[in-house]
Order: C-alpha cells, then sequence, then structure tokens
C-alpha cells in the first residue's frame, strides 16, 4: 500500500454516533452530480450540524435516515471544531446553501434538470429567478412552496410527488428545515423517480434574497449560528442557545471516554 493512503484522513467518523462521510466540497458536488447524471436509483443526502446532531440523540426515526443517507456531510463550522477536538482530520465544511448554489451550477452546465421543494411562499421562485440570471441554461422544471402542515395531507403528499416526478428532474432540492425535510424524502424515497434529492432548509430565502446570510467572515469563523439567532431571537433562541450547550456536552462525553479508552490501551 502507498504511503499516501496509509496517510490519508479516514472516508468517515462519528460524532455523538452521528456519520460523518470525509469529503470535501468538490468531491461531494461530483459524487452527487454523477450520481444524478447517471440515473441511478433514489439517494438523498443530509447535511448535519449541532441541532441536527442533538436532535438524532432522542429520534430513532431519524437516525435511521441519517443511517441510510447516501452521503452525510458536514455542515456547521461546530462540527469541524468538534472533529478535531476528537482527533479526527476533516477536509472541510460542506455548507447547505453552498452546496444548493454548486449543484445548480453544475446542473447548468452538464444540462441536468432541477426541483425545488418547499420554502415560504415565494422563496423558491425567487431563488430560481436568481439562479437563472447567473446560469442561463439552468432548466429548473418545477417549484413548489406547499401549505404549512401538507405533509400530514395523504392527497396533498401525493400530488406533490406525482408533479414531481412528471418533471422528471435529476435534482430534488427540498426546503422544509430539519427535521421535517428529511422525513418527507425518507418517507416518499420509494415513489419518487429522483435520482438525488437533498434537504437544505432556509437556502431557497438565502439564495433568493428573501432572509440576509451571515457575512462571509461570520461564516468561516464559526458565527453564522450567532447571526440568525440576533435576526430571529423568538423562533431560534432554543435552538441556537440551549442546542448548542447539549452539542457542547455530547463533544465532551465523546472526547472523555476516547481519553479514557486510550488510557486503558483499547
Amino acid at each position: 500500500m502507498a504511503y499516501a493512503e496509509v496517510d490519508s484522513p479516514p472516508r468517515s467518523f462519528t460524532i455523538a454516533g452521528v456519520r460523518i462521510d470525509n469529503r470535501d466540497f468538490s468531491g461531494v458536488v461530483d459524487a452527487i452530480v454523477d450520481h444524478a447524471e447517471r440515473g441511478r436509483e433514489a439517494g438523498y443526502v443530509v447535511t448535519p450540524n449541532a441541532h441536527h446532531v442533538v436532535l438524532l440523540q432522542k429520534d430513532a426515526l431519524f437516525r435511521e435516515i441519517y443511517a441510510g443517507a447516501f452521503l452525510s456531510v458536514a455542515d456547521g463550522v461546530p462540527l469541524l471544531w468538534a472533529a478535531r477536538l476528537l482527533g479526527e482530520r476533516p477536509r472541510g465544511r460542506v455548507n447547505g446553501t453552498d452546496l444548493f448554489e454548486a449543484l445548480c451550477a453544475e446542473a447548468a452546465r452538464r444540462g441536468l434538470r432541477v426541483y425545488f421543494l418547499g420554502g415560504r411562499p415565494g422563496a423558491a421562485d425567487a431563488a430560481a429567478a436568481r439562479l437563472r440570471l447567473r446560469h442561463p441554461r439552468l432548466e429548473v422544471c418545477g417549484t413548489d412552496a406547499p401549505p404549512f402542515g401538507f405533509e400530514r395531507d395523504a392527497e396533498a403528499a401525493a400530488s406533490i410527488v406525482e408533479r414531481i416526478n412528471a418533471a422528471r428532474p435529476h435534482l430534488l432540492f427540498v426546503g422544509l428545515g430539519a427535521p421535517k425535510q428529511e422525513y418527507w424524502m425518507y418517507r416518499h424515497r420509494n415513489e419518487l423517480r429522483v435520482p438525488m434529492s437533498l434537504g437544505i432548509g432556509v437556502s431557497f430565502e438565502f439564495v433568493g434574497g428573501i432572509v440576509r446570510r451571515a457575512p462571509p467572515w461570520m461564516q468561516r469563523t464559526g458565527l453564522e449560528w450567532f447571526f440568525r439567532l440576533t435576526a430571529e431571537p423568538h423562533r431560534l433562541w432554543k435552538r441556537y442557545l440551549v442546542g448548542n450547550s447539549a452539542f457542547c456536552l455530547l463533544v465532551a462525553r465523546q472526547f472523555l471516554r476516547r481519553g479514557a479508552s486510550k488510557r486503558r490501551g483499547c
């Protein structure tokens, strides 16, 4: 075996029991587009952050969904910090919004069709309009902003699946927020004739200019959560203040267990 292979970072590692596929941003884009372009069996991608890691501890269905994902890639900078603390060598952040934009750019280049599902009213259309300006060859074959609670209406859900299948997208972007978007992709994975689906949270709002995204320096330094908290404190205070504390506790426990295992010579 070559020395470079021995010294290369592992393909995946875990944080609080959550699998993180250790690929760089361009590698993730290539893997997703290749799968979509070849029209292989339906798959979906998850982008864990600290909030997801906390939710997964008590949600068996969410864990099952994550276990079956085509890729599980680190969205939040705190996951990279945690990985390094635990002795891993993460190859970098794969932010959901950045991934959405990069995949749309590559879809335009390769002639792949994309479909936008979710977001607040008008967000998917606004995102589509801006992305078409940047990439005139981008084929957005459908947008859909279903009403709140639509996922509990079997008839409405079936109608949406039918519209998506009729549009024949290669890539389906689902912006319903976690864990609803992951539940939806998983629940309908056998009905959707789409090679690849991705949960992207509020990316339609960010790209469409409806919600302001944190400045690049805050994104790079892991302070994007603080920017969002100050923008929407009533909605996000529990997720970030309580959730981030719970995430830190989970990582600390794993760090201590790792240290104890090393002392025992395991």
